[in-house]
């Protein structure tokens, strides 16, 4: 059978992506092939859950513009379909008087994005929103919130299979082949072959490979990125609120640990940011020869190791290191304690890197005739999935 449009990747981004063809092209023929057994598996259902309000992106960036147009198809979404989610609000934190500068630009991004009633706090005034968060001065973010992606998702799916959309798991891309003669891209796996007149590849953690695949762009590179979580023990839940948030180094590309309270309950402290040796490696332990060769052998990985390494190798520390990770969160919450913490569990974040070392901070989707690779779509995709199918639809 022959598809008018086929995704590759079940995450998210594909889903919404497909979600918004079947809505304007409810005839066409739709197909989303997955490697996996279900959909969300990867960095969709092991991130945070966390509504993003756009602050901290550069203004009329893909980031910026995404974020706040996904935010609000993400809300009526939710409201629409019973999908519980909650805009708790969040506090960002300067704790250091170094990091006042850089607090004053995430504000003026907050303004230029458009956000409405954000607002400084003095240090005193903290402790109305947080009475357990200590910092210099901080920013009151009225807009961000809390949801489940993997829920999300889930009604998503559902409504692509009563709408007709075929699905096919376990289905990893081997080849891809664009064929002049007939006008359709060929997709070749381990145990079929498909046929399609437009092809768009959501792959996350392997989208530099189908790029490789399709020709699209062959000079960037998936650095895969784990962010391990603690969560923190019941009794000891009150020393939360809802979201506090450090002020993130300008330079890495990563928001720094962290409280997110969950929509369905507890409060996760994390993520920290690990080179992984494997692209979804989920543990310190988990290795692939291919995932590390990809790795060691990119010259850009070089140049971000002699410029991070510093913060690489502390990263690693605090990895094995509760105790490091707990005064990394005592900046934020004098008064959590190491016995406070649970381990739990981890993502992987797909983060691209150039040959010169350069990680791309933006969203960067390229096409090539009838295919289209959303080659990095690191956070705030997930808030941003309907904008970015929406805009990949209307440009194919």
């Amino acid at each position: 059978m022959d598809y008018d449009l086929t995704i590759i990747g079940a995450g998210i981004v594909g889903l919404s992506t497909a979600f918004d063809f079947n809505k304007k092209f409810p005839k066409k023929r739709v197909l989303l092939l997955e490697k996996e057994t279900d959909i969300a598996v990867h960095q969709t259902g092991n991130n945070s859950g966390v509504l993003h309000s756009g602050i901290y992106y550069k203004p009329k960036s893909l980031k910026a513009i995404n974020c706040q147009t996904g935010y609000n198809k993400m809300v009526k979404f939710a409201q629409e379909h019973g999908i519980p989610f909650d805009i708790c609000g969040k506090i960002i934190v300067a704790t250091e008087k170094k990091e006042l500068d850089v607090l004053d630009q995430i504000y003026q991004r907050g303004i230029e994005n458009g956000l409405l009633d954000i607002k400084y706090l003095k240090s005193e005034e903290i402790k109305d929103y947080e009475p357990h968060c200590k910092g210099l001065k901080a920013i009151h973010v009225p807009q961000a919130g809390i949801i489940n992606y993997k829920q999300v998702s889930n009604k998503i799916y559902e409504l692509l299979l009563l709408n007709g959309v075929d699905f096919s798991f376990n289905q990893e891309v081997e080849n891809i082949k664009n064929d002049k003669n007939d006008n359709l891209v060929h997709i070749e796996t381990r145990s079929k072959s498909y046929a399609t007149k437009k092809l768009i590849c959501c792959a996350g953690l392997h989208s530099d490979r189908l790029s490789d695949k399709t020709n699209i762009e062959r000079d960037l590179r998936i650095l895969p990125f784990r962010g391990e979580y603690y969560e923190i023990k019941k009794e000891s839940e009150n020393l939360v609120n809802n979201l506090i948030y450090p002020v993130p180094d300008p330079a890495f590309p990563f928001l720094g640990v962290h409280f997110t309270r969950m929509i369905e309950g507890g409060i996760e402290a994390g993520p920290n940011a690990v080179l992984a040796f494997k692209r979804e490696g989920y543990k310190i332990t988990d290795f692939d020869i291919n995932d590390f060769k990809d790795i060691i052998f990119w010259p850009g990985f070089w140049k971000i190791a002699l410029k991070y390494g510093k913060i690489g190798a502390y990263e690693i520390y605090r990895s094995l290191s509760k105790k490091a990770f707990t005064r990394a969160l005592q900046k934020l919450v004098p008064g959590i304690k190491e016995s406070d913490l649970i381990r739990g569990g981890a993502g992987v974040r797909a983060q691209v890197c150039d040959k010169k070392g350069v990680l791309i901070d933006d969203f960067y989707i390229k096409n090539n005739k009838n295919i289209v690779n959303v080659i990095n779509a690191p956070s705030p995709a997930a808030t941003s999935a309907f904008s970015i199918g929406e805009s990949i639809v209307n440009n194919i």
